[in-house]
């Protein structure tokens, strides 16, 4: 076994990869970067190397650096998390050459896997079934669109280097085509320095249901499915093991399909074989088509150590350092249900974007399982991956694993940041998914009831007014000035309307307060405060923003009702920049005639690209960036000439 190994990756699975390392006696080396200076990855570790500047690209893509690090520091082995370097194959070379261990598969592993054409090729020669499509070498744009007709449309362009939804575009007919290959290929370009593409047959109710892996280089096992159909933009949400509905013939013959691919290439340790399965009328044995393989371990690999008791990252540990499987296939039994939300600061309202800020406060559930690589008082910065928590349960059976979620996400605070917890909280009570009647489309189908924004009651502004003149524990002689009731107002903000309330308060233990017409009363019982007949939820303030936490939070901002508007929303006619990032593309001149929903520039942010579009029609009056610009949120890239009611 190891005495030391490096983690070469940083946040959550950094975090995730050490508490198992803690527990096994092996000593972890944190790398880090400029943003991530503080990080909780960096205090977790017994030793941490600065690696560089806060871009990837200047540090944890950098493998020289990091084997370097590793070097120094004693380190015997690597561990590559996922993302960054865990799939690039001339690292795991490195790596090997300069005397250390990957703590993964092989090189030639992940080549034969590293790109969807050649790894289909592979799978078809294992006998694993795979779906309808074309992925040849030759990329020409008209044998491209030729083959999407032979496939027959919908069809889906995915990137060869794909993964996490980047480079994919779902296409429904020809005259969609061109414009969905060109960002495609853009995307997956950016995301992996590939812009290659395949097409594959779209499955009009698709489920998504993964297998894992684990090999020793000779033999490997499954442990059992996971079903993450639930995705939005390609990306997943809530992950869940077992899938519902699987049935025993349809589970032994896809972990059956998982287990020859991961031995036909000789695979060493934790990975994941990605199906495609097509849920019209139940799942099937002959309804399961090979889509990718992860050589790596997955984000959701939680659920898969709920309901099996597996430590994966113990046994990615044994394996790397020359034992044999742990387990045989026998060994292995499903235990419950297991649910995973990821938890991500984005901003849901305005299309999943997301999101940066300080973690004012965050905590969560007691018996939840949150790996996380963030704590209160850190920054979600704009070079990484904006997840702050991977929330997960489990149960006896589906529905009560899935009534713990409910209260997990109900239970979950966050504050400083705009987050996808209501979002989360939406879905975890949809009632197809309670249903399990889950397919990749439900998100898109039924996103508005998914969206709508909080009921925001006269109870809550209540408590956020209670907050901001300190009266939740008001001391014994608060309640009277001379012998009178103390009368105090507050102005709140919410959804940027401003809202007066009073208070008379009458005794440390009950205020009257009025909200518009109403009255509503607060009285405090045994050191609880119950507003409007309802027990209070949390709440807390940090500068200015204050968080009630009901409905997965409520943030009302403290205005200063002397303040005045100096004109900071802008002329309307801008079309800025919606976070830190850098410019990718303007496809905007001057003089240009614009129709409302035309592409003006796209900003890659969070290793996303985002498409910025007008939201009027007009003519451009000045392009303010140029490709390749690194912009602040709120920077001016685009104005269009002034209406004419706006320029009288």
């Amino acid at each position: 076994m190891f005495d030391c190994i490096l983690i070469a990756n940083r946040g959550e699975i950094a975090c995730r990869v050490m508490e198992t390392a803690r527990a096994m006696g092996v000593r972890t080396v944190a790398v880090y970067s400029d943003a991530d200076t503080d990080a909780k990855h960096v205090a977790m570790a017994d030793n941490a190397v600065h690696i560089g500047g806060s871009a990837p690209s200047e540090s944890y893509l950098k493998g020289d650096v990091i084997i370097q690090a590793a070097l120094d520091t004693g380190a015997q082995g690597i561990h590559p998390g996922y993302g960054f370097l865990s799939e690039n194959p001339n690292f795991v070379e490195a790596v090997e050459k300069a005397g250390l261990t990957f703590i993964g598969p092989s090189a030639s592993a992940i080549r034969a896997m590293g790109l969807k054409d050649a790894a289909k090729q592979v799978m078809e020669e294992a006998g694993v079934p795979v779906v309808l499509g074309y992925h040849g070498k030759d990329q020409d744009d008209g044998l491209l669109r030729k083959e999407a007709e032979k496939v027959g449309y919908p069809v889906l362009i995915k990137a060869v280097a794909g993964g996490g939804g980047k480079g994919m575009r779902l296409v429904e007919k020809d005259a969609e085509f061109q414009a969905a290959l060109d960002s495609a290929r853009s995307e997956a370009q950016t995301a992996f320095g590939n812009p290659d593409v395949l097409i594959e047959k779209f499955v009009t109710k698709p489920r998504h249901i993964e297998v894992q892996v684990f090999g020793d280089g000779t033999r490997a096992v499954h442990l059992f499915e996971r079903d993450c159909s639930l995705q939005r933009r390609h990306q997943k949400v809530i992950e869940e093991a077992p899938a519902p509905g699987m049935t025993k013939e349809m589970r032994d013959a896809m972990g059956a399909a998982a287990v020859r691919a991961a031995e036909a290439i000789g695979y060493a340790g934790a990975g994941t074989v990605e199906f495609i399965v097509d849920g019209e009328g139940g799942l099937s044995t002959d309804g399961f088509f090979f889509m990718e393989m992860n050589t790596r371990l997955q984000v959701e690999h939680p659920v898969t150590e709920a309901i099996t008791g597996v430590d994966l990252v113990e046994w990615q540990l044994r394996v790397a350092s020359g034992e044999a499987l742990p387990a045989t296939q026998d060994d292995l039994h499903i235990r419950g249900h297991a649910f995973e939300a990821r938890l991500y600061a984005e901003d849901v309202p305005k299309g999943f974007l997301p999101a940066t800020g300080t973690l004012t406060h965050l905590a969560f559930a007691s018996q939840t399982r949150a790996d996380s690589g963030v704590r209160a008082g850190d920054t979600i910065s704009p070079f990484y991956d904006p997840m702050i928590a991977k929330v997960v349960v489990h149960g006896p059976n589906r529905d009560v694993a899935l009534s713990r979620l409910r209260a997990s996400l109900q239970a979950t605070e966050v504050a400083g940041t705009v987050t996808n917890l209501a979002f989360l909280g939406a879905l975890a009570s949809h009632e197809g998914f309670g249903q399990g009647d889950v397919d990749t489309g439900l998100i898109a189908r039924d996103i508005d009831a998914l969206t709508a924004p909080p009921l925001v009651e006269p109870r809550h502004f209540v408590l956020a007014a209670m907050a901001a003149l300190d009266l939740m524990e008001p001391g014994p002689q608060a309640g009277f000035v001379l012998w009178r009731p103390l009368r105090r107002q507050v102005t709140l903000g919410r959804d940027g309307e401003p809202q007066l309330l009073k208070v008379r308060v009458i005794s440390p233990d009950l205020q009257l307060w009025q909200v518009g017409e109403l009255e509503i009363e607060a009285t405090r019982l045994a050191g609880r405060w119950t507003v409007g007949g309802q027990l209070a939820p949390n709440v807390v303030q940090n500068k200015g923003v204050i968080t009630v936490f009901d409905s997965y939070g409520i943030a009302f901002d403290l205005l200063d009702p002397l303040a005045q508007a100096s004109g900071a929303a802008g002329d309307g006619n801008v079309i800025e920049a919606p976070m830190p990032g850098l410019v990718r593309a303007i496809d905007a001149s001057v003089g240009q005639s614009v129709a409302k929903g035309d592409r003006l520039a796209v900003l890659e942010a969070m290793k996303m690209e985002h498409a910025l579009l007008a939201a009027r029609d007009g003519v451009v009056a000045e392009v303010l960036a140029t490709p390749g610009d690194q912009v602040e949120a709120g920077a001016a890239l685009v104005r269009l000439e002034a209406e004419a009611e706006d320029a009288a």
